[in-house]
């Protein structure tokens, strides 16, 4: 296992009278690609900053490489930022823009003009040396920004939504971009997004985050299979949010219909968030249902359809099925105990998920 690289310790932060991160705790291993994820206002973007140097925290402290960086400045951190903007200059080059930090460390001409064709070929823009920026596409100027970046030689590489101003092709293809480099130069990649599809494709590890509290930290699979919480089983791809009461061990009820599920260590008759994925609700023939429902809404999404059921027990399902379920049918609905997800309710709006000394088991940092 790779050692940490990053660490945060008791970050807070404040602008003004808003609490941003609140004694927030985190480290980051060598290698790894770790993506922040939350809504708008959720903290990631200033945790980046932190990171790069860009804001101070009111209280606590980074660590790079076990040294305290927390009041070291962005051009003496050992990393490179590329922001959403491109924030290319348009007066010069590409291969001027891609020089601009190397020359800065007074590299010599040779070394320069080496760098610059080993950037260029990385990113799969052999020969663009002489372009001006405004000759390219958003996707190649983003590609030159990364170049710019990696050129340095940074351990670390820090992304603030780098794609979001790309469209959905040309989004795609970067991703997949990032993750043969990120393979390619072994570095360390923290990238902020609110994109759920970008974090499951690209990350190592999620960091999945709201109003400046970590609620989980786990590799894509384990994030979308064992959501800690309602917010992050929401957050992270489509789900029945549905509440329920834990009966006993292994014995939810919804809607006032029993379902055996899988989960222990609840209260009797304990109020419960109930999670099902919408590809884990199975319809069938009436007569094989564990509840039945009518169809209400169907709509074709090109691998699948989404279908909305509205249930006999007063529950309305969401359904994602190759099947063809026209709206009207009556239908059974079924679901099998490993795909209930049974969740504690959350004491109160803000409550505190996670701290650095109990992150969920099997979660990889």
């Amino acid at each position: 296992m790779s050692k940490k690289l990053i660490e945060l310790k008791n970050i807070s932060k404040s602008f003004g009278n808003t609490m941003v991160l609140d004694e927030l705790n985190l480290y980051i291993r060598e290698n790894e690609f770790v993506t922040l994820l939350g809504p708008s206002g959720c903290g990631k973007t200033t945790i980046l900053r932190i990171i790069g140097g860009f804001e101070t925290p009111d209280v606590g402290s980074v660590f790079f490489d076990g040294k305290d960086i927390t009041k070291l400045p962005p051009n003496r951190r050992q990393l490179n930022t590329v922001f959403q903007k491109y924030a290319l200059f348009t007066h010069m080059t590409i291969a001027e823009n891609i020089a601009f930090g190397l020359r800065i460390r007074k590299k010599d001409n040779e070394y320069i003009r080496e760098k610059i064709k080993y950037a260029l070929d990385l990113v799969n823009l052999p020969g663009y040396e002489d372009r001006m920026p405004d000759s390219l596409s958003g996707g190649q100027q983003q590609r030159i920004a990364i170049a710019r970046a990696i050129v340095n030689e940074p351990k670390v590489l820090l992304l603030d939504e780098p794609l979001g101003a790309l469209d959905l092709k040309l989004r795609q293809e970067m991703q997949y971009e990032l993750i043969r480099l990120k393979n390619e130069l072994g570095i360390t990649f923290i990238y902020v997004t609110h994109d759920q599809e970008e974090a499951l494709t690209m990350s190592d590890t999620i960091v999945v985050m709201n109003q400046g509290y970590i609620q989980q930290i786990g590799t894509p699979e384990s994030i979308y299979n064992e959501p800690t919480n309602a917010f992050v089983a929401d957050f992270i791809g489509e789900s029945n949010i549905i509440d329920g009461i834990m009966l006993e061990d292994r014995l939810v009820s919804i809607g006032g219909k029993s379902f055996e599920c899988v989960d222990t260590g609840f209260e009797k008759n304990e109020p419960v968030d109930v999670v099902i994925r919408p590809e884990d609700v199975e319809l069938g023939p009436v007569e094989g249902g564990q509840t039945t429902g009518v169809v209400t809404s169907i709509i074709f999404k090109g691998v699948h359809y989404e279908i909305q059921i509205e249930s006999a027990i007063g529950i309305t399902f969401m359904a994602q099925t190759t099947l063809n379920f026209p709206a009207g049918s009556h239908v059974g609905i079924s679901v099998i105990p490993d795909n209930f997800q049974i969740m504690h309710k959350p004491q109160s709006e803000d409550e505190e998920i996670l701290n650095i000394e109990d992150y969920p088991q099997g979660q990889p940092l």
